[in-house]
């Protein structure tokens, strides 16, 4: 069965759903999250996306990020998809969301209304190995060096939420 995606306007007011891998090729407008996840040292756990992912493959991101199902939240879509992609299970907490569009590769266009949730473990994360090739704990001011120099070895989400993120937890 295809997994649908969640259309929304730019206030985040569903508007009807949509075949996630379609919406992507058309660039709709979509519900999505990012998952933060820091240790108590402070650093982040990201993950490389596994050279299978129909887009953005093999590049540096959150701890993970995807859609809410149609009748989800975000919250419950988020701890779902924490432990499917991980094998994590914690609290996570609302941050701030953002909008963005952005063309990929593959044909593939970003266009989401992006939920951004943190939370805390100190555990190792278990990932599947379809949707991640490998994960790191950073600490953030290395991974904001990394992004100066390196920005292509990231998501875009990613290069756009962290700074935001970052800024709003020193605040």
């Amino acid at each position: 069965m295809a997994e649908r995606v969640i259309l929304v306007d730019e206030s985040d007011r569903e508007v009807g759903t949509e075949d996630k891998e379609r919406a992507h090729r058309e660039g709709r407008l979509h519900r999505a999250f990012s998952v933060f996840v820091f240790n108590s040292r402070g650093e982040m756990l990201l993950q490389r996306r596994a050279a299978g992912k129909y887009h953005s493959p093999g590049l540096w991101t959150n701890t993970c990020c995807s859609h809410p199902r149609p009748g989800e939240s975000v919250a419950a879509a988020a701890r779902r998809r924490l432990r499917e992609e991980m094998g994590l299970e914690c609290e996570l907490r609302g941050s701030f969301p953002f909008l963005y569009r952005a063309e990929l590769d593959r044909g593939m266009t970003e266009h989401e209304y992006d939920h951004v949730l943190v939370g805390e473990s100190d555990r190792d994360p278990v990932p599947d190995a379809d949707e991640v090739e490998a994960w790191a704990w950073v600490h953030p001011d290395e991974v904001r060096r990394d992004l100066a120099e390196r920005p292509d070895r990231y998501t875009y989400w990613f290069r756009v939420a962290l700074p935001d993120l970052l800024d709003r937890m020193a605040s």
